[in-house]
């Protein structure tokens, strides 16, 4: 379970670059063992990017819960833990030929990687920290 988020930390990691908010999802991710997504009563959410239909994903509730506003307000954050991430869902977004928006900000501008990509990332920060 994470710690909540104080607004100044917030508002600090709002203005990383994208590739600072995936090095930071990572560790969040790794150190939680549990990584966000919105749902609706459809599932999960996604996005199109031009070449790809994308999960996106967040480090914390608070920055996921940001994002349901306007046509998203109707959804609701939900952790995944970190084992069920890697058990399940790296295998069903690869099934589903879809990949994966890493905690895109307010203008939907975030990293996007495959599912394997980001598996390998958490299972090496996971090695780094001693967190299996």
């Amino acid at each position: 379970m994470s710690t909540p988020l104080e607004p100044s930390q917030i508002e600090q990691i709002q203005g990383y670059d994208a590739e600072q908010r995936y090095k930071y999802l990572v560790k969040e991710v790794v150190s939680n063992r549990e990584i966000w997504i919105l749902t609706d009563e459809h599932g999960c959410v996604m996005l199109n990017t031009d070449d790809e239909d994308c999960v996106p994903v967040w480090p914390n509730k608070e920055f996921a819960e940001s994002w349901a506003t306007g046509e998203w307000e109707e959804c609701k954050a939900e952790a995944i833990s970190l084992n069920k991430w890697h058990s399940r869902w790296t295998y069903g977004l690869e099934d589903d030929e879809l990949a994966i928006v890493i905690f895109p900000n307010q203008d939907e501008d975030g990293l996007v990687v495959f599912p394997d990509e980001l598996d390998f990332e958490l299972k090496q920060q996971a090695k780094k920290s001693g967190n299996r």
